[in-house]
């Protein structure tokens, strides 16, 4: 009798436990496109033999009690979703640099009409146009606007990048802002974690919210993210030696940016430099190494390569600037007067080069325009050939322009690169933590037909006991 009354009872503990995984197994389809989430499995244990003499029980090693729930798993791989963080960590450095150059390609407008080299062979034209018709006013009025042209399409560069580098302090400031938020958000939820272990509670959903802030975090900064022992997630500054940390468990630093940016986003002297103040441990550590991420690329873009071609650019227009003022001089104007400098240009030691591109602009009217190689000769154009010489810096800015195409297509090309590890380490990543509506069905209709077996059994076992109780003997 003790057997059918255990019958039941297992068959009780089937029902609940398939009950579990169809809840389960909903849940996941349910969350099929919620971003973050990690599929769940449900992971029955067996209960063990009754020890204890009761109605139900079973003698030691004839069996068990049935089955129930044991835990709730969240289908991640440690090692996985590190290698995932990194990945994207480093995907988005070149995919924020990268983009920032395009756009800088595309505002230098070379090879093209409008661009610096077409301004250059404009303005060479001019001279020996003029050097045809020194007598010509129109000609000399075409030399000045020429160089205009000259000046106005290098200006445009230099705003253009300007305007860039503007762009990325900004960007680097409020991407402070969410490290900053990403940091406080997962030093909460390790706490929530940490509490809700303690009481027993299920974790599942805080841990997906942690994951996606470290990810984030990854991201932004390049940091790299372990699980410590109290299930929450701690984040540190791996470039850094000895690493820096950004969380530690409840815990989180604030970044600053204490060098090469003002609080309202212009430029100050030196590279851009980040700090923690405070860190974890309520201290202040600056940081010796560049940031990986984001953040890192910002910086790279305002330290390295926007610097690299606003430096180049002055120097083809220091080049430029010193020839044809050289040439310039040797020469008379329409009144017979020694040529002066025909472009100004403010060659300060040590000025910034945006500031001394700034300063570039004619300094000759039509009139003074030193086109003849003797004095009271304005119909002279003996010094036109040496004045569109002079001119001729255009292979050294060829190098310049040849050597950022080559940049940006490197930088696509490591881009390119990289998109295809990254999302090899998401599909890997997908495949075991995504949600598939076909696995779901299947686990669906295979607790489905479980759960009305256990039915069955309790109504087969019902049927027995009814007979045996109320059948048995009955004349």
């Amino acid at each position: 009798m003790s057997g059918s009354f255990g019958s039941i009872n297992t068959a009780l503990t089937a029902l609940r436990y398939q009950q579990a995984a169809l809840d389960v197994a909903s849940t996941n389809v349910a969350n099929v496109g919620t971003d973050g989430y990690v599929r769940r499995r449900v992971v029955g244990e067996t209960l063990g033999s009754g020890t204890t003499p009761v109605l139900w029980s079973r003698p030691d090693g004839l069996g068990s009690n049935g089955v129930q729930a044991g835990r709730l798993d969240r289908m991640t791989d440690a090692l996985l979703d590190s290698r995932v963080r990194r990945e994207h960590g480093r995907q988005s450095f070149l995919d924020a640099r990268a983009a920032a150059l395009a756009r800088v390609e595309t505002g230098l407008a070379e090879p093209g009409d409008s661009g610096v080299a077409a301004a250059l062979t404009d303005f060479r034209k001019s001279f020996h146009d003029l050097g045809n018709a020194p007598g010509s006013a129109a000609a000399r009025s075409q030399v000045v606007s020429a160089a205009e042209t000259v000046v106005d399409a290098v200006k445009l560069q230099a705003h253009h990048l300007a305007d860039e580098a503007s762009d990325q302090r900004s960007h680097a400031l409020s991407a402070v802002d969410e490290v900053n938020s990403l940091s406080t958000q997962l030093a909460a939820a390790n706490r929530t974690i940490a509490t809700a272990r303690a009481g027993g509670s299920d974790t599942s959903n805080l841990m997906d919210q942690r994951d996606a802030l470290a990810l984030r975090l990854s991201e932004m900064t390049g940091a790299t993210a372990t699980e410590n022992a109290q299930g929450g997630m701690d984040v540190v500054l791996a470039a850094e030696n000895p690493p820096v940390a950004l969380v530690t468990g409840s815990k989180a630093a604030a970044l600053t940016i204490t060098g090469g940016i003002a609080a309202g986003g212009s430029a100050t002297s030196g590279t851009v430099a980040f700090t923690l103040d405070p860190d974890t441990t309520g201290g202040t550590t600056a940081l010796a190494a560049s940031l990986g991420g984001d953040l890192g690329a910002t910086a790279r873009l305002l330290d390295v390569d926007l610097p690299a071609y606003i430096a180049g650019l002055a120097d083809v227009v220091d080049s430029l600037v010193s020839r044809v003022n050289t040439a310039h001089q040797a020469g008379y104007d329409a009144a017979g007067t020694p040529g002066g400098a025909f472009f100004d240009l403010d060659t300060t030691a040590g000025l910034d080069p945006l500031a001394k591109l700034d300063s570039f602009g004619v300094a000759v009217t039509a009139a003074q325009v030193a086109v003849s190689s003797v004095a009271d000769a304005s119909r002279d154009g003996g010094n036109a050939g040496p004045l569109a010489d002079a001119t001729n810096v255009d292979d050294r800015y060829q190098r310049l322009v040849n050597g950022f195409g080559s940049t940006v297509a490197g930088a696509q090309g490591l881009v390119d690169n990289q998109a295809a590890l990254t999302a090899q380490v998401d599909s890997a990543r997908e495949q075991l933590a995504g949600v598939s509506l076909d696995e779901e069905t299947v686990s669906m209709l295979a607790a489905q037909r479980a759960y009305e077996a256990a039915a069955r059994v309790m109504t087969t076992v019902d049927s027995v006991l009814d007979t045996l109780i109320n059948r048995t003997g009955v004349r």
